[in-house]
């Protein structure tokens, strides 16, 4: 019996090993899902998924230095909360995320986009709260705290509908407490969505869900 020669025994015993180890591909899909200024980071699982645990750091924009986020060091869910160290809406942001298994074999890191608090978090309608008086509908708001420890200048604006379709536009500003809507029909449905505005930066969130009353 003819014994192989060295090198081909070698190279099974590479191939073996290539293939027991694999290649652990990044994490795809890196990026930020920011509402109201909560910056959650979110990644798809790469192809060749068991078992993993990821890695996430962040930085700012123009630091060499990536840093650990605290409590997203080796986490088998696909997202981490990143609102308490990327706040300053000055700034611009990194983030990046790495895969590792028990085997051990860690992937390359994977980079988001980056990443704006400011210009990329999109805002939320306020809730609507109806209470229907002798004098209309009076309409009051509330707001993610959120969104107001970041801006004192929020406007809004509350839609009016009533059963034939027609529609009526009114404006509140940051200061107004609630809006009361008078002159309306007795004994008639009405139903109300409201929007918030962030007027120095043209956002606009979308409309709420609607809230119905009937007058008195």
């Amino acid at each position: 019996m003819t014994s192989a020669p060295l090198w081909a025994v070698l190279l099974g015993n590479l191939t073996v090993c290539v293939t027991a180890q694999g290649f652990l591909a990044p994490p795809v899909k890196v990026r930020f899902d920011s509402v109201d200024y909560k910056n959650i980071l979110r990644w798809t699982p790469p192809l060749n998924n068991v078992s993993l645990h990821y890695y996430v750091q962040w930085k700012i924009y123009g630091e060499t230095q990536w840093l650990d986020v605290e409590g997203c060091q080796g986490i088998q869910k696909l997202h981490c909360d990143l609102s308490g160290v990327t706040s300053d809406p000055r700034e611009w942001y990194y983030a990046r995320v790495h895969a590792s298994t028990l085997t051990p074999s860690k992937s390359a890191w994977a980079l988001s986009p980056r990443f704006s608090p400011r210009w990329d978090t999109k805002i939320s309608p306020p809730a609507l709260r109806l209470n229907v008086t002798e004098q209309g509908i009076v309409v009051r708001l509330k707001q993610p705290r959120s969104l107001h420890k970041m801006h004192n200048s929020l406007c809004y604006n509350i839609y009016l509908m009533n059963t034939s379709g027609q529609e009526v536009v009114y404006e509140m500003d940051c200061c107004s407490k609630q809006l009361l809507i008078n002159e309306l029909n007795h004994m008639t449905k009405y139903c109300l969505q409201a929007q918030t505005l962030i007027p120095l930066q043209g956002k606009t969130s979308a409309r709420s869900s609607r809230r119905c009353a009937t007058t008195l």
